[in-house]
């Protein structure tokens, strides 16, 4: 594979709709790794990057807007699935699409639901308790509610965790067309 410029993949992937945050530069990507990974087989590793958060001082920062590492292995108690919910809506780019959102997780007594309104309609799961995983029934419904306008998640997944994007079928496409087929349209892992 003929190597491109980590500079040049970015500019590709804000083309697409993939920007980096305001803020975030080529120096906090190299923080994390060197550039020959990044350049070497294009595409692939910036991918994962993008879900990621800076690996550095100050603390916090996401690398894109649009991309989030989600790690299945996340359940510790109430609150937890508020998160994914927000984070979810906030890789859609529609903050404020799901309202009311509230969770509640008793790890002990393996009990949890998570409720919120869409489009004016109430939604009330019950949770699969499986230790600290997150359900994936219950996280790909809340994808599925956030699907719109020929719009999907897809994911380049890495075992328990995954990063998501939320695209069209061509921006994916030419996505895996420079990635090698890494991402996935589909349910959580």
């Amino acid at each position: 594979m003929t190597p491109i410029t980590l500079e040049e993949q970015l500019k590709t992937l804000a083309q697409l709709g993939l920007p980096l945050n305001e803020g975030i530069s080529i120096d906090d990507l190299l923080y994390s790794q060197s550039r020959d990974v990044y350049e070497q087989e294009p595409f692939e590793f910036i991918l994962y990057m993008l879900g990621c958060e800076v690996e550095r001082s100050p603390w916090g920062r996401e690398i894109c807007p649009y991309a989030w590492h989600l790690d299945m292995e996340c359940i510790s108690g109430t609150g937890d699935y508020v998160h994914i919910v927000t984070q979810l809506c906030k890789v859609a780019g529609v903050p404020d699409l799901i309202t009311d959102v509230q969770d509640f997780v008793d790890l002990d007594s393996q009990q949890a639901w998570l409720k919120y309104c869409i489009d004016g309609q109430p939604r009330h799961w019950e949770i699969e308790v499986d230790s600290d995983w997150a359900d994936p029934l219950v996280v790909s419904y809340v994808m599925a509610d956030i699907e719109r306008d020929g719009r999907r998640f897809y994911a380049k997944n890495n075992g328990q965790d995954a990063i998501w994007f939320y695209l069209d079928e061509p921006t994916a496409q030419q996505l895996n067309q420079l990635s090698n087929d890494a991402l996935t349209l589909g349910n959580p892992p």
